[in-house]
Formats: structure tokens, C-alpha cells, sequence
């Protein structure tokens, strides 16, 4: 087209009138092939034939994935446990894709290019992967006993530009949140309340507790009492105590304590300085109403895993979200590229009936007035052109901004986005039942899979719920010992070599003491387990709530959540089967308004064909010629947006029946690693030839010679 519109420039200057409007309609009608093909605009040329070898496949990231649900050994390092993990950077630049696209300052972009680098670069799903992350998190503080701190399950869309279908015209908001109610209320799975989503019994935690002592104490009292057999008591207490506890998810804990204690003092009375104490208890406790099971004590650790499992089809509705809008963009992107050839295209046509009316009005062919009008319309097409190429780089920021994740680099901010695919309209439309397409969405539309485990959550959290309704019953058993040990006071006289009714009997003294007056820590331990002074016993623990008014009101509003969950879960699919029809509905009627299109096309062009005819035999004027060649540009603008209007609603049944990414061929997987291995396949698109720096451009046809005037 572009040959065509340069031998025409030359044309009108060298021909007179006549000739000069049959070389305009034999030119457009010869580069009708490829301006059927929808060929570039003039401010952004077509590229030449590659000089040069294809550029070669980007090379892959270095992506490196962390399970975060995995605690750090404690072997052989004891102390990795206790260290802070380091997490690296986000990563600001972009991938090497983006540069082997790029030729002579201009990035050549297919659609399917398109879609892998918003796999790599889109920051709305850079955003999104973190919480697969914070998902590992949460199960693995589960895994120790503890309660989940809950997961994003929302739809990220903060890339300006392009538009997400479905009947609200949103699927998310927020960063990374769930949809929020008018009230605020709405924070959980599709923006619904989860107030007592994991409540219940107390769980001990799973995890090892140590606890331990140490303490010195030297403690000097002075006396006050008459009785007192010093008057300044010293004391010095040595102190190391040690206890363990651990708890199991059949509701059973275990604790054992180890205490320990050295004592020397100045009172003479003192049977023992130093007095040695040991003693150690192992409680074991079980709960037979309330927290007894599996069930209410590893609820934690069953939310956290469906919550990984929110996590993974969230990520993969936002993959879908994204590549949804970045298609629409591209389309968008596709049709300001267009517009902006048929605005010069009326541009040319305009400025030539200016120059031929500035000629006619000289020899007095045509009134002055006409020259004016047509001043007019020039100017008019000239803002429009204007526009169009505002609009075109608008659309460029946008893909540039989208498939990017940063744009400071002067080339990329630069470099011109020439879109290498067309769109393709299938000779037959595929026909598919409208029940198989409802059933293929009910199948695979995300929303539906988040919203069936929210619901088996909810329903092992209500569990939990009406358990902790019982009174607490447990059973205890444990068993201990102590020991002591020390040296006899040698300030205390021996009762054999005294009268004296304060003595040491050795008959009455501790049994160590009996044989012996100094019994060493050893000995003292040894006093643990030979039964010397045991400590055993078994018992039972009820409480009982009276009224129980906070566990009665718990259950109910956990069991009104979950039928709240269960009729939002039908709602879902009661809209699923209105956006399946809706979109089936909007393919059939974008199919029509391509015909129509295409057809209203064929009209124009046989209608400037007959024109032409006639203004041979001077049946017509030149006014009409160009009215008609305005109408069919016109027109092959409306084509082009109907073609962009059903490319989008192609997507959009894609989305509504959550096929988007197996149609497309896209892979979750890369998605998650941020590293495209498989490219993309997006249906129903042809390569542009003319934009294709890859492939041998089309020759235009040769115009016809004008004939003499």
C-alpha cells in the first residue's frame, strides 16, 4: 500500500484530473491484497527483509524455588533452627525475551510473544507468586500446633490497559486481597466472612518445648527473733530446674520436669549444709471430651493445606486474568496500528481532492467555496490522524508497561511496538453444545474449585467448632521421685556422745543419712529411680461451662458460614452458566458483525468500480469518487474492529469456561518459575507478512499505467 500511495503522489502532479482519480481506484483496488491484510501505517514503516540471521530463542532465567513449608534441619548445625532466613530481592529486571524481539529500535511482537513475556515480567503475577510462598509459611506454622495466619486468594489488576470480561467486569481487586463487601466485612475465599474459620480447643504445640533455669542466689537475712540461733542468717541457693513438654494430635500431652537445688547456710540448726535436692516428674494428660482426636487438633494443619491449595488455583485465576487482559491489549494494540493507516489512507484522499479542487477552481471548473470545504476536511482528517497516533502510542506504553517489569531502560521507553500477528476468522465456526460448554466451566473455572475447598475448611473448622462445645475431661498419670544429699552439719552434736535432746540420730535421718554422713549429686540422682521417695498418681480433670453461651453462639454462626458459603458457591455457578451463554451468545454476534463487515467492504469496493465506470462516460463527479473511496476505508475500519471485537469474545468463552490456558497451550508451571519452556500457542491468529522481520515480505502489485489525458 505503501508503493502504491508513493507512485500516486507522483502521479497527481504529472496527470491531469481524470486520470489521476482512475490511477487512485486501479491503485487501490491492485493493493487490495495486501491492504486486506491489514498493512502498517506510514509513520510506523513496514521492516525490510532481514539482513541479518534470526534472532535467537531468549535465553532461560535462573529461577530458584524455595519450599517454605520445609523447616532447616537441626543436624548437623543445631543452631540453623534459631537463624533468620535471608530472602532474596525482588527481581526488577526484565528477561532476555524482550531484547531478542527487538530489531532497529522496534519491538516485533506476535501475540503469543505477547502472552511469554507476561508470564516473565507482569508484575501483577510477580505480585501473586509471593503468596504460593506465604501459603508454605502458613503450613509449616501450622505444622507446629499453631493457628494459620490465612492466605491472599485475590485477583491482582494493577496493569492499567486492558479489561477482564465477565458479567461485573472485574474478578478480583485489591493487591493480592479478596474482593471486599460494600460493609468491609468480606475478607475471606470470594469475599466472604470467615470470622471462626480454625477456632476450638487449645492445641499444645507439636513442636519440642525446652524450658530452663539457672539461678545463684546468695541471700544474707538478719534475725529478729529471740529464738534465732544467729543473728545474721547467710544462705546461698544454687538453682538448675529443666522442663520438656510436647503435645500429640490424639489431644495428648507429655511433660517432664527435672528440678535441682544446692543450699549452704550458717544456722546450726540446718540438718544438711550443703543440702542437696533432686526431683524429677513425667505427666502424661489426655483429653477425653473436648480436643480428643485428630480431627479439632490437626485443624490447622488441614486448613493450611487447603489454603496451599487456594493458593495454587488462585495463581493459576490470576494466569488467567493476566493473559485475558494482555491478549485484549494486544488486539487493542492491533486495531490503534490499523486506525492509524486508515487515517492516513482519508488523510491522502482529503489533501489530494484539496489540490485537485485548488486546480479546478482556477480554470473555473468549481466554485471557490469548494476549495474551502475541502480545506476543512483536510484539517478535520489531519486532527483525526493526530489522534490515532496519540492513541497508537498509548497502546505501546501499555504493552510495554505490561510485559515489562521495569521500563527505565531508554531503548524499551523508545522503541516502537510493531504487532506481528493478524486476526485469523475460521472458515467454520466450531459448534458446541451449550451444555457441554457450562459443564466444561464448571469443571475448570477456578472460582468454583476455591470456592469447594473454602467449603471443606469451613466444614473441618465447624467440626472442631462443635467439639469445643463439651466440657474439658482429662485424664492424667505421672510419675516421679526425689532425692537429697549433702553433708551432715557439724555443728549438730551426735546423739550418741550427748545428752542433749537436739542431736543427730542417725536412725531418724534420711535413709542416704543413715549409713552415712556426706552423700554426693550422684547418690542424690540415684534417689530418682530406686524408689526411695516416689511420686505416682493418676487422676481426672472436668470443667464444666455452665450455660456455655459462647460455645453454643460459636457453632451457630460457624454453621451460618457455611450455608452462607454454600449458597455463594451456587451463586458462582449460577453465574458461571450466564457468562458461558452470554459469551457464546457475544462469539455468534461478533462472527455476524465480521460478515456484515466484510460484506459492506465487498459493497464499497464494487460500488467505487461502478463509479469509476462511470465517470469514464462523465456520468459522475470527482467528488463521488472520493466519497466512495472514503466510505470503503471507512469500512475496512469497521472491519478491522469487528475482527478485533471477535478475537476478544473468543477469549472471553475461553475465560468464562476456564480453558483460557489449555487453549492457549500455557503451562502453569511457567508461569510459577517466571521462565517460559514452552511457547505459547494462541488460537485463531495468522502471521502479519508485511510486519514479520522473519519472513520475506509480500511484493505489492504494480499499479496499471495511467492513461494520457
Amino acid at each position: 500500500m505503501s508503493l502504491c500511495l508513493t507512485r500516486l503522489t507522483a502521479s497527481i502532479w504529472r496527470h491531469a484530473l481524470v486520470p489521476t482519480i482512475f490511477a487512485t481506484l486501479a491503485c487501490t483496488q491492485l493493493c487490495q491484497p495486501l491492504y486486506a491484510q491489514d498493512g502498517p501505517p506510514q509513520n510506523v514503516p513496514a521492516a525490510p527483509a532481514p539482513q541479518t540471521t534470526p534472532a535467537t530463542p531468549a535465553q532461560p532465567q535462573a529461577v530458584h524455588l524455595q519450599d517454605y513449608s520445609k523447616p532447616h534441619s537441626s543436624f548437623p548445625r543445631i543452631w540453623q533452627p534459631y537463624t533468620a532466613q535471608e530472602v532474596a530481592q525482588p527481581n526488577l529486571s526484565n528477561s532476555p525475551r524482550i531484547d531478542s524481539l527487538m530489531r532497529d529500535g522496534k519491538i516485533f511482537l506476535s501475540v503469543d510473544d505477547a502472552v511469554a513475556l507476561a508470564l516473565e515480567n507482569n508484575l501483577d503475577i510477580d505480585i501473586a507468586r509471593y503468596n504460593l510462598n506465604i501459603a508454605d509459611t502458613d503450613y509449616l506454622r501450622a505444622k507446629s500446633g499453631a493457628n494459620v495466619l490465612g492466605v491472599n486468594a485475590g485477583i491482582v489488576q494493577n496493569t492499567p490497559g486492558g479489561g477482564v470480561g465477565g458479567l461485573g467486569g472485574t474478578v478480583g481487586s485489591g493487591t493480592g486481597g479478596t474482593t471486599v463487601a460494600a460493609s468491609g466485612v468480606g475478607t475471606g475465599t470470594n469475599g466472604l466472612v470467615s470470622s471462626t474459620l480454625g477456632i476450638g480447643s487449645t492445641i499444645t504445640s507439636f513442636d519440642p518445648l525446652v524450658t530452663g533455669t539457672l539461678q545463684l542466689d546468695k541471700n544474707n537475712t538478719e534475725s529478729t527473733s529471740a529464738l534465732s540461733p544467729v543473728p545474721v542468717l547467710a544462705q546461698n541457693t544454687y538453682t538448675a530446674d529443666v522442663a520438656y513438654t510436647q503435645g500429640f494430635q490424639w489431644g495428648t500431652a507429655v511433660s517432664v520436669g527435672f528440678n535441682n537445688t544446692h543450699v549452704t547456710t550458717n544456722s546450726p540448726v540446718s540438718l544438711l549444709t550443703p543440702d542437696l535436692a533432686s526431683n524429677f516428674q513425667f505427666k502424661i494428660t489426655q483429653n477425653l471430651l473436648q480436643g480428643f482426636g485428630p480431627g479439632p487438633n490437626l485443624r490447622f494443619i488441614r486448613i493450611a493445606k487447603n489454603n496451599r491449595e487456594i493458593s495454587d488455583v488462585a495463581f493459576r485465576l490470576q494466569t488467567i486474568t493476566t493473559v485475558d487482559q494482555i491478549e485484549n491489549m494486544y488486539w487493542d494494540l492491533v486495531y490503534a496500528y490499523e486506525n492509524v493507516r486508515v487515517q492516513e489512507e482519508a488523510l491522502t484522499y482529503a489533501q489530494k481532492a484539496w489540490e485537485d479542487s485548488k486546480q479546478q477552481a482556477k480554470v473555473g471548473t468549481v466554485p471557490p467555496i469548494q476549495v474551502v470545504s475541502a480545506q476543512s476536511t483536510v484539517s478535520t482528517d489531519q486532527q483525526n490522524l493526530i489522534l490515532a497516533q496519540n492513541n497508537l502510542q498509548l497502546q505501546e506504553l501499555l504493552m510495554k508497561n505490561a510485559l515489562s517489569r521495569s521500563i527505565e531502560d531508554p531503548v524499551l521507553a523508545e522503541a516502537k511496538v510493531i504487532p506481528t500477528s493478524t486476526m485469523q476468522l475460521p472458515e467454520q465456526e466450531p459448534v458446541t453444545p451449550t451444555q457441554d460448554l457450562i459443564n466444561q466451566a464448571l469443571n475448570h473455572r477456578a472460582e468454583l474449585v476455591e470456592s469447594r475447598i473454602d467449603l471443606n475448611s469451613r466444614d473441618l473448622s465447624g467440626k472442631a467448632v462443635r467439639n469445643a462445645m463439651l466440657p474439658t475431661l482429662d485424664a492424667f498419670a505421672y510419675y516421679g521421685g526425689s532425692g537429697v544429699g549433702g553433708t551432715v552439719n557439724p555443728a549438730i552434736p551426735n546423739c550418741s556422745s550427748t545428752s542433749s535432746a537436739f542431736c543427730f540420730n542417725p536412725a531418724k535421718a534420711p535413709p542416704p543419712f543413715q549409713t552415712s554422713n556426706a552423700v554426693g549429686y550422684g547418690g542424690t540422682l540415684n534417689q530418682l529411680v530406686n524408689s526411695t521417695a516416689p511420686d505416682k498418681g493418676v487422676g481426672l480433670t472436668l470443667n464444666i461451662p455452665l450455660r456455655n453461651r459462647e460455645a453454643q453462639a460459636n457453632q451457630v454462626r460457624a454453621e451460618l458460614e457455611y450455608r452462607q458459603a454454600q449458597v455463594r458457591l451456587h451463586q458462582l455457578e449460577n453465574q458461571v452458566r450466564i457468562e458461558v451463554r452470554n459469551a457464546q451468545f457475544d462469539v455468534k454476534q461478533n462472527r455476524a458483525s465480521v460478515e456484515a463487515a466484510q460484506y459492506a467492504v465487498d459493497f464499497a469496493r464494487q460500488t467505487l468500480d461502478a463509479d469509476q465506470q462511470k465517470l469514464k462516460v462523465g456520468l459522475t463527479t470527482t467528488t463521488a469518487i472520493l466519497q466512495d473511496a472514503s466510505v470503503l476505508t471507512t469500512n475496512e475500519s469497521n472491519l478491522v474492529s469487528a475482527k478485533a471485537a471477535y478475537e476478544k469474545s473468543r477469549i472471553e468463552l475461553d475465560r468464562a469456561t476456564g480453558l483460557l490456558l489449555d487453549h492457549s497451550h500455557i503451562d502453569v508451571a511457567d508461569a510459577t518459575r517466571g521462565q517460559v519452556t514452552h511457547s505459547p500457542t494462541v488460537p485463531y491468529v495468522a502471521p502479519r507478512q508485511d510486519t514479520n522481520p522473519n519472513v520475506q515480505p509480500v511484493p505489492a502489485q504494480q499499479p496499471p499505467q495511467s492513461p494520457p489525458s
